[in-house]
């Protein structure tokens, strides 16, 4: 079912925010220029708050990211995260979103961690990081082999190789860090978030790449 719906979303915004304070503009941004998800990376002492503020929208689907341990998982669930995203495949962490009906896509870099989780019965796994990994050769290569197995490639995805990942059958969306640039989100630029977000919806919807500026 999760996946279903990330391949009608197919770009989720994978977020760094240092401050609180910005998850309600941010939140507005992203609804605003066109998507209804985003990927808020626990990677700083806001992202937990910031991740419940905008868990609270109805109309904006929150997810986790950067999961390395349980109690992240389980402060991100208590927190109104709809699904958690890891960079590793962690079994234990896996099994813990399983028992309770949680969406979790772990990270893959190898046959063998993709084998890891089709054993636990998902069926979507994060391809990460996935242009340093080889890119769309190395997960058409992938896919390949593992046909029953969905893609959401993360790192280095960009307006430039975007719908080159997404035309493979087997992945449903793909993560974007440029769509939320840090030093946008520092300097309040909101605007531009949102003007980034539309075009890349824009990419989506035609197919048409728009080096504009």
């Amino acid at each position: 079912m999760f996946c279903e719906e990330l391949r009608k979303i197919r770009l989720v915004p994978v977020v760094v925010i240092e401050d609180a304070a910005q998850a309600t503009p941010l939140a507005e941004a992203i609804v605003s220029g066109g998507l209804s998800c985003v990927e808020i990376t626990l990677r700083t002492d806001e992202a937990l708050t910031a991740l419940g503020t905008m868990a609270a929208r109805l109309d904006l689907q929150v997810g986790a990211g950067t999961v390395l341990t349980l109690g992240q998982a389980k402060a991100a669930v208590d927190r109104g995260a709809r699904f958690i995203v890891s960079p590793g495949m962690s079994p234990s962490l896996v099994d813990w979103c399983l028992a309770r009906q949680i969406p979790v896509i772990p990270g893959c870099a190898t046959a063998t961690e993709i084998q890891l989780a089709l054993e636990r019965g998902l069926d979507i796994v994060k391809f990460f990081p996935a242009e340093q990994l080889g890119g769309v050769k190395m997960l058409a290569t992938l896919a390949a082999v593992f046909q029953n197995m969905h893609f959401m490639p993360t790192g280095g995805i960009s307006p430039g190789n975007l719908l080159d990942y997404l035309a493979l059958p087997q992945v449903v969306a793909c993560g974007g860090s440029w769509l939320v640039r840090t030093n946008w989100l520092r300097e309040k630029r909101f605007d531009d978030i949102r003007r980034e977000i539309a075009r890349a919806v824009e990419l989506l919807e035609t197919g048409v790449r728009n080096d504009h500026d």
